[in-house]
């Protein structure tokens, strides 16, 4: 059986997914013993922590290949409204900016900051992972560099295919399916229906180490700024139900031990504190026993962050997500009989054809500001996300983005006629001069 726990990183997840080049053997597919229980502060949601204005103007999916950061620029060249750029950026408290900025200045002097990761939400996480310990956060912040270098990180996101992905969730149905109250990703697991042996059948330990990369790249990405944007509000971390019905000791086999140790040591290290609240729900004598020992190898700050409920859990459930974005088979409304089922469904905002033409939006009419400061690289991958949004799918106007438009034609139309008054001023001076002249 498998399922991991996204140690102090993000969601608790489990499943396995590519760690590495293609052949590469995972780091961990050994025993390993517990890690000893850190004294760690525990801070509350980072939504919460960044002090966000209620937003109430402007709404407005995504990219695949662009950074998180790319989008933020590209929000700052088009945009002057406060409310927009706090979508993405929220409103920054004073003492977590000065240890950014150290953070910053350390790893700039190192020349360890590449421009794709100098952004101040993601330094923010490494610092929140570390007790904002520069030196500490400074070394896991290297560390993830070598590791993307290493395995060929940007090489996944951009270029991994899953083809065996509807036969995977078949035997381990897990998957995304909306948003919590908050706007965050809703991700579902029923870890308990998991059949290991015909997943292991199906793909291999290696690629699904892959497959779990690439979808939180995807997340980081992609689904996080599309939340952003339809939630009006910043959004950086996943909500989680993990169902474990019929989960126990027997279940935890070692190549579900192997999976669940490198899912955790990649999630925790380098994705970390993306992760709001894991529900685990249908928790029997079975779990609860596995649970002593998992929980073993969880940090006192992901722990917090674990709500173990027996079978009447869905009260818990619907405080923080509304219940037509859970699935009927966990006591929910949803069905989604087009799709074959819930969680084969990748379903949530960053889906949404008006959504993706929003941030599609942005991207082009940030594009002459930011070619000027953007290199090659960053230019093709725009225009191949332009391409990717564009094939398959109806170009969808943002009404916002029509009124910003719309705002602009008038102020063109009212500067022509000044302009038009202006020359018709500057004939009439002409022709006194000239009048003058023969005067004299």
């Amino acid at each position: 059986m498998s399922y991991w726990f996204k140690n102090g990183a993000g969601r608790m997840i489990t499943t396995l997914r590519g760690n590495g080049e293609s052949g590469r053997k995972s780091s961990i597919y050994s025993e390993a013993q517990p890690r000893k229980k850190r004294s760690n502060t525990l801070y509350g949601p980072l939504e919460s922590h960044w002090h966000l204005l209620d937003p109430e103007k402007k709404k407005t999916r995504l990219m695949s290949r662009l950074s998180f950061r790319t989008l933020q620029k590209s929000l700052s060249a088009i945009s002057s409204s406060g409310t927009f750029r706090k979508m993405f950026q929220g409103v920054r408290d004073s003492g977590e900016e000065k240890s950014v900025q150290s953070l910053r200045e350390l790893l700039l002097s190192r020349g360890k900051l590449p421009e794709k990761h100098d952004d101040y939400h993601t330094l923010l996480r490494f610092l929140r992972m570390r007790n904002f310990d520069v030196s500490k956060a400074e070394e896991m912040f290297v560390n993830m560099l070598k590791w993307r270098e290493e395995n060929g990180i940007d090489v996944i996101a951009r270029e991994f295919k899953f083809e065996e992905y509807e036969a995977v969730k078949r035997c381990y149905p897990h998957g995304y399916h909306g948003v919590d109250k908050y706007g965050r990703p809703l991700y579902i697991e029923r870890i308990g229906s998991l059949d290991l042996d015909t997943l292991l059948r199906i793909t291999t330990i290696d690629r699904y180490v892959k497959y779990h990369i690439s979808e939180q790249e995807k997340t980081l990405n992609l689904r996080y700024p599309a939340c952003s944007l339809a939630a009006k509000r910043h959004v950086a971390s996943t909500t989680i139900i993990l169902d474990v019905k019929g989960m126990g000791t027997n279940n935890f086999s070692r190549p579900a031990r192997e999976l669940f140790i490198e899912i955790q040591k990649i999630d925790c290290n380098y994705y970390p504190e993306t992760l709001n609240k894991i529900f685990v729900i249908n928790a029997g004598p079975g779990f609860k026993a596995l649970w002593k020992v998992l929980s073993a190898f969880l940090e006192a700050r992901t722990l917090s962050k674990i709500q173990v409920l027996g079978t009447k859990y869905l009260d818990k459930i619907a405080e923080a997500v509304d219940l037509s974005n859970v699935p009927d088979f966990i006591g929910g409304t949803c069905k989604c009989y087009e799709h074959g089922g819930c969680l084969l469904k990748d379903k949530g905002p960053w889906t949404d054809p008006e959504i993706k033409n929003a941030l599609l939006d942005v991207f082009s009419k940030a594009q002459m500001s930011e070619d000027r400061s953007t290199n090659k690289d960053n230019f093709e991958d725009l225009m191949n996300f332009q391409t990717e949004i564009r094939s398959g799918e109806i170009y969808v106007h943002n009404n916002q983005m029509v009124e910003k438009i719309n705002e602009l034609e008038a102020w063109l139309l009212d500067t022509n006629q000044i302009l038009q008054v202006l020359n018709l001023k500057q004939q009439e001076l002409a022709d006194y001069v000239e009048q003058l002249k023969l005067m004299t």
